[in-house]
């Protein structure tokens, strides 16, 4: 004779699962003696603080929170920075050299020889 014996799985809330986890996170605490407190396999809380570890991670990304980045700072050029063009025209060659400063004077200077 044979003794049928059915396991039933035991279902954990949201919130049980939650303060498990965080009871692991605390300072000099051991998933396995947390795991051993609440009768719990420490194999199945290792599983939760890794879903719980995911869930985070995608949070922080989906949040869209600012996150401040260091840029460098170019160095400031000391030479007087210029527009520089050169024209060809078969053997003539002309180099033209304007600040930037008068770039909107450029812009006419160069339409009016371009009509």
């Amino acid at each position: 004779m044979t003794i049928e014996k059915t396991q039933v799985r035991r279902r954990y809330t949201a919130e049980m699962k939650a303060q498990v986890v965080a009871q692991c996170e605390g300072a000099g605490a051991s998933v396995a003696k947390v795991a051993m407190a609440h009768g719990i396999n420490a194999n199945v809380v290792r599983r939760w603080r890794q879903l719980a570890g995911k869930v985070k991670s995608a949070v922080a990304v989906k949040t869209g929170e600012f996150m401040p980045v260091p840029l460098a700072v170019p160095p400031v050029s000391t030479v007087a920075a210029v527009i520089c063009v050169e024209l060809r025209r078969n053997a003539t060659a002309m180099t033209i050299t304007w600040p930037t400063s008068a770039a909107a004077d450029f812009a006419l200077w160069t339409r009016e020889l371009l009509r």
